[in-house]
């Protein structure tokens, strides 16, 4: 016998059933049933239960339908075609409060083919999900014998469904009815269900599918005091010595103003103040750089609401609410990514701005869809459920076009008139001045290399729950951690920027915008190398199909966190320039 959900599954096999969306119109108000009022039960997917992601409609493999008329299921929202959900309707007779001993409800007839079919789901541990009134359901296909020669198929689904009034607020399911894989038989396939009274209340019913044994961990606890005291340190460290710094630097300044020209030219001049008519000059590559801040400033507006929401509202009860919400605040959201990328390429004296428009708003659309896409023939190979249908993809383009586009445009719009003048506190000279040499560590690409280690020293425990939750089987629930650690990451990464930029320009190196840029979003290489830490040492994950995905997935997350990272820093080292050339004299 195998108590799938309470004992097993519950503990092992936590689908995170919140990126699915809505079943049907049946079930879209989470049901008040009368009496011997039908009950669906849907079937969703079957797979591997190390491939996470690979996962397969339940009827290809060779079970059989219960006898009852079939309900048609569409798709109703885009998240649940891309999420791959694909439910079928079981055939069982259930009614609400009506309890039905063990009946059988088909048979299949097992030929060779069909027995092979069986016997690869079990050795590759295959699992499959059902629903009842969105509560998800977990089973095993069958198991083999300890010396792996025979194979058995579990046959009975005794079915345990709790009630609250006249709401369904716990399932249960137990397999039984180990029947041996023996070709040219006939295995019967049988049900049973049992209702009880239960004290949970409805809006409780998914806290059996949390673990804060897991989220709430002392680990979790001390990561976050951790990356606070980083905090605390590092804005200590930045504050004490860049006034300290600064405020030598201006009185040494202040008193090479009161020399004259003959001692201040005999003088041994150095240091920032000396590039002040090159650290405003329009950073190489304009429109990209300008397209990438713009990018990253929506990706954190939309990292903020999205977590903002999720705290409020509990995003994690309701399939597909997660996915929708993202997607939704990344569409509305296109103006801001109009308005400062925009804005910025004005300041830089770009003249491309429609272009530069087009790029900003398809960058990482078209960075995720290429991605999605790609995984998509591979899905489509291996005739997986996570294959996105041709329809779907033709409505995230309509997104693209006629949302996020227009959108982004408006925002362009303002950006250019309302903060597009280069209002810049020095003059930039007509001819750049030579950068000196400099020893090998205050190099660019040195700073770069150097400058995403502490922001993913920050937030790498966290990196660990984020990826359990998606790729294993735990659901995310302590938004509260994640918006912490985002503004832990904001703050380490705004004080490491400037520390480097501060760096940069006392060595008279005028290249501050894309080292500020890039050494912020250095961070993203840490995350992908943690990545492949984490799928050889904490994963079990095989085949082509799987491989491809988390890594195409992991690549995209990283590049969109590296751009956000990117963003959050060269603003605040903008900022920070401003304001130490805005306080020295200039002739």
């Amino acid at each position: 016998m195998c108590n799938c959900t309470c004992n097993y599954f519950c503990n092992m096999c936590q689908q995170n059933w919140w990126h699915h969306t809505k079943l049907s119109h049946l079930l879209l108000f989470h049901l008040q049933y009368t009496d011997k009022e039908e009950v669906v039960l849907w079937m969703n997917t079957v797979g591997p239960y190390h491939n996470r992601q690979e996962t397969y409609k339940y009827f290809s493999l060779p079970f059989c339908v219960g006898t009852k008329k079939t309900i048609s299921h569409y798709h109703e929202t885009l998240g649940e075609a891309l999420q791959g959900v694909e439910l079928e309707f079981s055939g069982l007779d259930i009614k609400f409060k009506e309890e039905v001993m063990q009946t059988t409800y088909c048979e299949i007839e097992l030929d060779k083919a069909k027995r092979e079919a069986f016997v690869y789901a079990i050795k590759n541990h295959y699992w499959y999900q059902m629903y009842i009134d969105d509560l998800p359901i977990w089973g095993i296909v069958g198991e083999a014998d300890e010396n792996g020669e025979d194979y058995y198929l579990w046959t009975y689904k005794k079915l345990e469904i709790g009630y609250n009034g006249n709401r369904i607020v716990d399932v249960n399911l137990t397999s039984e009815g180990k029947v041996k894989l023996v070709p040219n038989t006939r295995i019967a396939m049988s049900y049973s269900v049992k209702w009880k009274r239960s004290d949970v209340k409805f809006e409780d019913r998914f806290d059996k599918y949390l673990d804060p044994s897991f989220f709430q961990h002392r680990i979790h606890w001390f990561s976050i005091f951790n990356s606070f005291m980083m905090v605390i340190f590092l804005v200590g460290l930045v504050s004490m010595i860049l006034m300290r710094t600064l405020r030598k630097d201006y009185a040494r300044y202040s008193k090479e103003e009161e020399m004259d020209d003959m001692d201040r030219d005999l003088g041994d001049e150095y240091g920032w103040k000396q590039v002040h008519g090159d650290v405003f000059r329009p950073s190489s590559h304009p429109l990209i750089f300008s397209s990438l801040i713009g990018s990253g400033c929506q990706i954190f507006s939309v990292s903020l609401i999205v977590i903002i929401v999720a705290m409020i509202e509990d995003l994690y009860t309701e399939r597909g609410s997660m996915l929708s919400t993202a997607i939704f605040v990344y569409a509305a959201t296109s103006p801001v990514n109009g308005y400062f990328g925009g804005s910025l390429y004005a300041k830089q004296g770009g003249r491309r701005w429609i272009k530069q428009m087009f790029i900003g708003a398809f960058l990482i659309p078209a960075m995720v869809c290429g991605t999605a896409f790609f995984i998509n023939f591979i899905a489509i190979y291996y005739h997986a459920s996570r294959a996105i249908p041709f329809g779907t993809m033709v409505a995230v383009c309509c997104i693209c076009f006629f949302v996020i586009l227009p959108l982004n445009l408006v925002g362009t719009i303002l950006g250019r008139n309302l903060s597009g003048q280069p209002n810049f506190p020095c003059r930039v000279n007509a001819v750049p001045r030579p950068i000196p040499e400099k020893k090998w560590f205050m190099e660019p690409a040195v700073i770069v290399c150097l400058g995403g280690i502490l922001p993913f020293g920050s937030i790498f425990i966290e990196m660990y729950f984020i990826f359990t939750s998606f790729w294993a089987y735990k659901i995310y629930y302590v938004y509260g951690f994640m918006m912490l650690v985002l503004v832990i990451l904001c703050i380490v990464t705004v004080c490491v920027t400037i520390v480097c930029t501060y760096f940069l320009l006392n060595a008279e190196d005028y290249r501050w915008q894309w080292t500020s840029f890039l050494s912020a979003a250095s961070t993203a290489v840490y995350v992908y190398m943690y990545s492949f830490y984490y799928y050889f040492f904490k994963t079990k994950m095989y085949g082509l199909f799987q491989t491809s995905f988390y890594f195409g997935y992991m690549a995209v997350f990283s590049t969109a966190l590296g751009i956000m990272c990117g963003a959050v820093g060269y603003m605040g080292t903008s900022a920070f320039v401003r304001k130490i050339y805005t306080n020295v004299k200039i002739d």
